[in-house]
Parts: C-alpha cells; structure tokens; sequence
C-alpha cells in the first residue's frame, strides 16, 4: 500500500500536538497526577504516535517529520515507564528558564491582546499632549513628573551626586516591589470583570507611559529619558502586560465555551499555567525593583546614560530570549 504522505500528516497532527501538549504539562509540573482517563487517553495518543513513526520510517523525503516523532515517542515513552513515586525536588532555574516561558507562550494571543491594549493606551496619551499639553495634570498621577522635564533633570542629576539613597537602597527597593506587585494583581484580578477592567489598566498605563515619554522628548530630555527608564522599564512594563496577559485568561474561562465542562474544571485547567505566570511575574517584578533602586536612579555624572541604555537593551534581549526561545523543544517539537 502506498501511503498518501500529505493526508496522512494532516490527519494525525492534531494527535501529535495533543500528545505534545500533555508531555509539556507533564514535565512542567512534576508533581502533576492525572486522571485514569487522561491517562488512558495519554497511552493511547502514544500508541498513535509509534504506529504513525512506523509508518514513515522507511521514507527518506521525510527526515524532519520523523526526527519530530521519534523525539516525540521517545518523551511520551520515558513519562509512561517512569518510575514517579519518588519524591521531586524544585529546582527553581529550571522552572524559570522552561515552565514559566512555556506557559506564557500557550497563551501567546491574550498576550498580545494585553500589548495591544497598552499600545493604544500609549497612542492616545501621546495624541493627548500633541492636542492639548495642559492633559498632562490629568494623565500623570505622579506629582514629581507634572513638573518642567528640564527642571527635573538638572534637580535629579544633582541629587544623584549627593547620593541621597545612601543606606536606603534596599528599603526603597522593597518599596518599588511592593507597589508594582500590588498593581500586577490588581491587573490579574480585574480578569474576572470578564477582562474589562485588566484592558482599561493596561490603556491607562500605557497613557501614562505615552504623556510621560512624549513630555520629556519634546524637552529635549530624551537621554535621561531612556537611560532613567529602560533599565528597570524593559522588565516591569512586560511584567505588568504578562499580568495583564493572566487576567486574560481568566476572562477566556468566564467567557469561553464550556465544552460540556463545569466552570470549576475549566478553572482547573488553566490554573497550573497561571500560577506559573503569577510567579514569574513576580520574580521579574522583583528584578526590575532592585534594578530601578541601585541602577535606575543613578544619572549623569555617575552613571553614563548610554551605559544605562546598553544595560536595558541587553536586559530586553535576555527577557525575549526567556520568553519566546528558552526551553523549547528539539526535533520539530512547539515549546
């Protein structure tokens, strides 16, 4: 019999990436028991798989597709004949670099949904100013930002000179933790406003952001601008839009389709993911804390704004690489 390749792959990819779907759960969560139906259903998706590895092993054309099955099979065996009643240690690295970007990534379109929401919240608060500069007392909750840039600037340059942080710099870390991890939940929790709420924080914010930014840029402050805010702000800003990204998904249960499932199972089923995301969140919001008290608030004369810049840029080339490259699969796999 000559196998049709085309139909034949077509027909079992949705199996494969279910079957790759419940490995990653598996993985991500040691501790994860399943049910004796999920169970089953997982010896039977890998059951396919052999038989559809099988099928392809001796076709040439076809190395990507079976490298990918074979490293698929070879998980699925390894998760079905293992021995897990031993105790599993937490190993915090691992959680971070795989199940935290993993999680985040299954969740890759209320993600963009939340940046969306903070772009047009920039968009207007920059169309704001341009109309009308006076909206800046009303955009800018922060009584030390409604001032003149310029005068700023010249009052935080001084100021960093005398280093009045000085044996305060941890207190007014935990401080910036404290507020931007209150604000995080705040988004998360308005998930259940059916995500209406977690939109409007996300277009506030990005209000602020876009009145704050166009402010200083058109004072010609856009070194201090850049070098103040991208060293804790390449962090925090995604952290708050990740936060946003969970309360997402919450409003995705409340509002999904049931499939014949309560709401408390449909619940269950996103909750390993979201605390995962609730907790790496936490561990960004956490970084960008330290970073803002012992980096941020330091300027010109001692702390270059370009060496400020540098250090941003690079934080945000690690946190792209966390997020959208870490912990993928090899051989064909979706991380």
């Amino acid at each position: 019999m000559i196998l049709d390749l085309e139909k034949f792959v077509a027909e079992e990819k949705a199996f494969w990436a279910e079957l790759e779907g419940m490995l990653d759960r598996i993985e991500d969560d040691p501790g994860l028991r399943l049910t004796l139906k999920e169970t089953r259903r997982l010896y039977y998706l890998y059951q396919r798989a052999t038989a559809g590895l099988s099928k392809i092993e001796g076709l040439p054309s076809e190395r990507e597709t079976r490298r990918y099955l074979e490293n698929l099979v070879a998980r699925a065996f390894g998760e079905i004949h293992e021995n897990r009643s031993k105790a599993h240690r937490f190993l915090p690295w691992a959680w971070f670099s795989r199940s935290f970007p993993r999680a985040f990534r299954r969740y890759k379109k209320q993600f963009a949904l939340a940046v969306l929401a903070t772009i047009l919240g920039v968009a207007f608060g920059v169309g704001a100013m341009m109309i009308d500069a006076d909206s800046k007392k009303i955009l800018v909750p922060f009584s030390h930002l409604l001032g003149e840039p310029s005068e700023r600037v010249a009052e935080e340059e001084q100021r960093v000179e005398k280093d009045e942080l000085k044996g305060a710099k941890a207190t007014f870390s935990s401080h910036l933790m404290t507020h931007n991890t209150k604000i995080a939940v705040f988004c998360m929790a308005m998930g259940l406003t059916f995500g209406i709420g977690t939109l409007i924080l996300l277009f506030f914010n990005g209000a602020i952001l876009g009145a704050v930014a166009l402010d200083y840029i058109r004072a010609g402050e856009t070194a201090f601008l850049f070098g103040w805010l991208m060293p804790h702000g390449v962090i925090e800003i995604p952290a708050i839009i990740i936060s946003g990204q969970v309360g997402l998904i919450l409003a995705g249960v409340l509002l999904g389709k049931s499939g014949g499932r309560t709401l408390s199972e449909r619940f269950r089923s996103i909750s390993s993911d979201a605390v995962t995301l609730i907790f790496g969140t936490a561990v960004l919001l956490g970084w960008a804390g330290i970073v803002e008290a012992f980096i941020s608030q330091y300027h010109q004369p001692v702390l270059p704004y370009s060496l400020k810049i540098s250090f941003g840029a690079a934080e945000l080339a690690a946190l792209f690489f966390l997020l959208f490259r870490s912990g993928l699969k090899t051989g064909g796999g979706k991380g």
